[in-house]
């Protein structure tokens, strides 16, 4: 009996791409499964409260229903931060104090921090400068050290329902960010955190998440959490080529519904 979720960020309404990868999770869970929504919704600038109420209404629109209560992020940061104390505590995360745009580590529009890897600036600040940037109140993120993670799990795989037995090459992100300058936790941390504690048995999401799968199967080892297994769908595409994404303003469900499409033409477009 998998479990699956769909977890969107309450930023804006849905779009035809979230339609195919709501309605791929529900496949996968198989009729007896629990299928679960959450709501990733950290990024307290960005997100509100009648966005969050939109996707509970466009997904009853496309014919799915899910386990309830929903979970929402924001409301667990105290979770997320006893995570975190854990590693800091093995000294498996360090504080970074760098910007954006002087390290580019998280390229601009990139989902989820995806981007060029970070080039650890601030990895080898002794103790002394550390606790003296924060003292003078310098905003810092904090980030994984990757290597000492590493040493610490040794080899690691992963399995994708697609392509089998992977292993697990978290270098390729680096030392990912585990907790914002604005917000005590990230996007890796958090969604291996709830994928563990909801029992997602069958995690499911779009190709341009895969190499994120690599991080994440580095933060379970670390955290002593339950593996599942993967699955990654197809991406749509927009005439251009370029993915949906709500920051290219992808047509909405809602917009959809208004100029009087039908659920069912709209499943039917994505494959469902």
């Amino acid at each position: 009996m998998p479990v699956t979720r769909f977890a969107p960020s309450p930023t804006g309404f849905l779009h035809i791409g979230h339609a195919l990868s709501a309605l791929f999770a529900r496949a996968e869970a198989g009729p007896d499964g629990r299928f679960l929504l959450r709501l990733e919704d950290i990024d307290q600038t960005r997100c509100r409260p009648d966005y969050a109420a939109a996707i509970e209404q466009d997904l009853a629109w496309l014919g799915l229903d899910w386990v309830r209560p929903v979970r929402a992020q924001s409301e667990h940061f105290a979770e997320y931060a006893g995570a975190l104390d854990g590693l800091r505590t093995r000294g498996l995360v360090y504080p970074c104090f760098c910007t954006r745009g002087a390290t580019m580590a998280e390229a601009a529009g990139a989902p989820h921090g995806l981007g060029p890897i970070y080039p650890g600036t601030c990895r080898n600040l002794s103790p002394t400068e550390r606790a003296d940037r924060i003292a003078a109140g310098m905003p810092h993120a904090l980030r994984l050290d990757l290597l000492r993670a590493q040493a610490e799990t040794g080899p690691l795989t992963w399995r994708d329902l697609d392509r089998g037995v992977i292993d697990a090459a978290p270098e390729r992100l680096g030392d990912v960010v585990l907790a914002r300058k604005d917000c005590p936790t990230s996007y890796h941390l958090s969604v291996t955190w709830d994928d563990a504690l909801q029992g997602v048995e069958r995690v499911t999401r779009g190709e341009d998440l895969f190499e994120a799968t690599h991080i994440h199967r580095l933060l379970q080892a670390l955290l002593g959490l339950p593996v599942p297994v993967w699955r990654h769908h197809r991406l749509l595409l927009d005439s251009t080529g370029k993915r949906f994404a709500k920051r290219d303003k992808a047509p909405t469900l809602r917009a959809m519904r208004e100029a009087g499409q039908t659920a069912a033409a709209v499943r039917a477009s994505v494959g469902f």
